[in-house]
């Protein structure tokens, strides 16, 4: 973490560099989210040292959203942007934004990071005057630092502030291409988790031959473990988002495993299948039992489960699959006179294709199970990536994607037999019942 020295705005591009909090120098990060930041996140929580070293950081102003932005944008879903900790650079994020406001009038940004590096990007994007307004945070989280000792001593940093922008009401949604750990911390420390959610999870989109296009995947990389609880939440919650949010009526859930029999897998894979296929009978979801690999981009189900390891691991196999198909396609119709013609009169259906997979249309992975929304860009998101981004955030709070969430989780709760488990985050040694999300 670092405070960003004044820039040639030409030079914003880049892939930014410095010296962490830690002293060591930033590095790129792989475009799917990191692996264990629900890990960190849950070991913080429990420390309450931590807890409240962040509590007392942000006790110095009160949690309320600014008068004049709320007059400002009174007419407009106000989105908050962490303009820092892309691997592109500020530049990238504001042509993102900029990209979204020029086709969406409805919206508006509050932008997060050092203003003199900012202002002069803004500058050259007339059509961000009217619907943008800066938020002067010097610190940067870059994505080496680590997210307990960003969470002590982050709160100058655009990450923070863009959170922050979201607890306060000044914003619905807060979108960040930085450090997913970080990124996760702060959300749980800042925006605290739903009662009854255990650990947060990372919901993304993976393309399929559903009528909605896409299966959503979770977790996406905030947790490297999880036991069966952990992973009927998901379902829960994935069949939320998927109703709410992608408008599938009754979702099917799978959960993924080595094979479909029932006897295959781990002990917490067959544990929580009996959880998941009892709370589907009295849900608005159907659980078709085990899934494999195979049925990532298939029909069968529209919300599959795992554990962040695997699906963290699966995004990248996937992502890189992409890219190796894509360059030999390319290669091919390179190869003689008669594949370039080919190539010619196939360039229709092959730019269909592309922008069918292409991951920077996609992009974008939600935190689900938070008192708000966040959105997490990949970190090599490009301008088309950040206003993919921006566009699923728009939609989720046009949706009141966060409220629906909130009220299932009011109003279901956990099967008898688990009444008993502990809520270690919040302190709770024991309790008759645990509400939880459908």
């Amino acid at each position: 973490m670092t405070a960003r020295p004044d820039k040639d705005p030409a030079q914003s591009g880049t892939s930014q560099s410095g010296k962490s909090l830690s002293g060591t120098a930033d590095i790129s990060t792989s475009p799917a989210p990191d692996p264990g930041a629900g890990d960190v996140a849950k070991s913080a929580a429990k420390d309450a040292k931590t807890d409240n070293a962040a509590d007392d950081q942000s006790g110095a102003s009160p949690d309320r959203p600014d008068p004049d932005i709320a007059a400002k944008f009174k007419d407009k879903t106000v989105i908050s942007v962490d303009a820092m900790g892309g691997d592109m650079g500020p530049a990238t994020v504001v042509a993102g934004i900029a990209e979204s406001a020029a086709r969406n009038s409805d919206i508006a940004f509050i932008l997060h990071g050092p203003e003199a590096e900012l202002r002069p990007l803004i500058a050259k994007h007339r059509n961000l005057n009217n619907c943008c307004v800066l938020r002067d945070a010097s610190g940067v989280v870059t994505m080496n630092d680590k997210p307990g000792h960003v969470a002590r001593h982050g709160k100058d940093t655009s990450m923070w502030s863009a959170l922050e922008s979201v607890r306060a009401g000044e914003a619905t949604v807060c979108v960040s291409c930085g450090n997913t750990g970080a990124l996760m911390l702060m959300s749980v420390l800042r925006l605290r988790r739903l009662p009854g959610i255990y650990r947060p999870a990372i919901a993304v989109m993976w393309p399929s031959r559903n009528p909605q296009g896409f299966n959503l995947l979770m977790d996406g990389g905030a947790d490297i473990s999880a036991d069966a609880k952990d992973l009927m939440q998901y379902a829960l919650m994935g069949a939320s988002y998927a109703r709410n949010g992608q408008g599938v009526k009754r979702p099917r859930i799978g959960l993924l495993n080595v094979g479909t029999e029932e006897h295959k897998g781990r002990a917490e894979l067959r544990e929580a299948h009996d959880l998941i296929t009892a709370h589907a009978r009295g849900a608005d979801f159907d659980f078709v039992g085990f899934v494999e690999g195979r049925d990532l981009p298939g029909d069968t189900v529209d919300v599959i489960v795992t554990d962040g390891f695997t699906g963290n691991v699966a995004l990248k196999t996937g992502e890189g699959t992409a890219t190796l198909i894509a360059d030999e396609l390319r290669e091919a119709f390179r190869y003689s006179w008669l594949s370039r013609i080919a190539a010619l009169l196939a360039y229709p259906s092959l730019r269909r294709l592309k922008k069918r997979i292409d991951p920077r249309r996609v992009n974008g992975g939600v935190f689900l199970g938070l008192n708000g929304t966040v959105v997490k860009s990949h970190g090599a998101a490009d301008a088309t990536g950040v206003s993919s981004a921006v566009k699923l955030a728009y939609e989720l709070a046009q949706s009141g994607f966060s409220e629906k969430l909130a009220t299932r989780v009011a109003s279901a709760t956990l099967p008898a037999q688990d009444s008993a488990l502990s809520d270690d985050d919040e302190g709770v040694t024991s309790q008759s019942s645990t509400e939880m999300s459908r």
